[in-house]
């Protein structure tokens, strides 16, 4: 191949987004960071990269990052053993202290300072700031769960204000109560929570499988919100897709355009979901 043919494919790749930064611009895309692409030097970099540039190219892009490998790791170190019922982590106030260390500081902050690094504007946050997230006590949970919580309601005036200074809000999925208890909340259900708040066009979920499959585990690139549930009731999606499945079905349940679940282990995932006629996953409309 020349080197003609080569400007040639990449003058068609940037033909190919034209339509896609046109529909988009000025729309809130929230994503749910996590797996490989969290923990992959590369594609951490790579994640940044796609965030930087879907600023520059006029959408608003807002990051809630997960963290379990990570603060099992912390706990491991401190001499601690990470416990969990039904998949659920059993989160006292002392480990929640541990939480909130290393979302809130660790984890936010190198996410930041990637993005900073790529020339994008990142602010860090929890569901504290600003009243971001009002949590609650998931209920039904014994004492030794009273830190896990889920979304009682989101107040969306601060990542207005950071989307209009041409911010990048990154956030910890900690949300508080009026009476200043702190819960520990899945990122999936968080990041759908704010979706809706914000009445963002998309809800992308990084995973690390290629997105939804079908019986004979072949990805299926697009799928409406009926078609899910029978996957679900027919058991092909259950297990750990069951949280991410949930968190896109009740966006686009609640205005979301479409909910996405892709494979964050493909470099520049984001870019190739949004901005190519392919997608690397599966995309979910109501």
């Amino acid at each position: 191949m020349t080197n003609i043919d080569l400007l040639g494919r990449k003058a068609k790749t940037l033909i190919e987004a034209l339509p896609y930064i046109q529909a988009f611009f000025g729309k809130t895309i929230v994503i749910k960071y996590g797996g490989a692409a969290m923990t992959e030097a590369g594609l951490k970099r790579q994640f940044a990269e796609d965030v930087v540039l879907m600023k520059y190219v006029g959408m608003h892009p807002v990051i809630v990052h997960g963290g379990g490998p990570q603060i099992s790791g912390m706990m491991k170190r401190l001499g601690m053993e990470p416990k969990f019922i039904e998949g659920v982590r059993v989160t006292d106030p002392e480990t929640m202290s541990i939480v909130e260390m290393v979302l809130a500081g660790t984890i936010n902050k190198e996410i930041v300072t990637l993005i900073n690094q790529m020339g994008g504007k990142g602010v860090g946050l929890t569901g504290k700031d600003g009243r971001l997230i009002k949590g609650r006590r998931l209920s039904g949970q014994e004492d030794t769960m009273s830190h896990v919580g889920e979304v009682a309601s989101v107040d969306p005036e601060i990542i207005n204000t950071l989307e209009e200074g041409r911010f990048i809000p990154v956030i910890s999925p900690i949300g508080t109560d009026e009476k200043g208890n702190t819960y520990n909340i899945n990122a999936d259900l968080v990041a759908s929570s704010l979706a809706k708040a914000l009445s963002a066009e998309k809800l992308l979920i990084l995973t690390d499988v290629a997105g939804i499959l079908d019986q004979k585990k072949t990805l299926i690139p697009s799928v409406s919100k009926k078609t899910v549930e029978k996957l679900i009731q027919d058991g092909i999606v259950h297990g750990g897709m069951m949280p991410k499945i949930e968190a896109a079905l009740s966006s686009v349940e609640n205005g979301v355009h479409k909910a996405h679940i892709i494979d964050g282990r493909v470099p520049h995932a984001l870019l190739l979901e949004i901005f190519t006629d392919q997608g690397v996953g599966t995309e979910i409309t109501a």
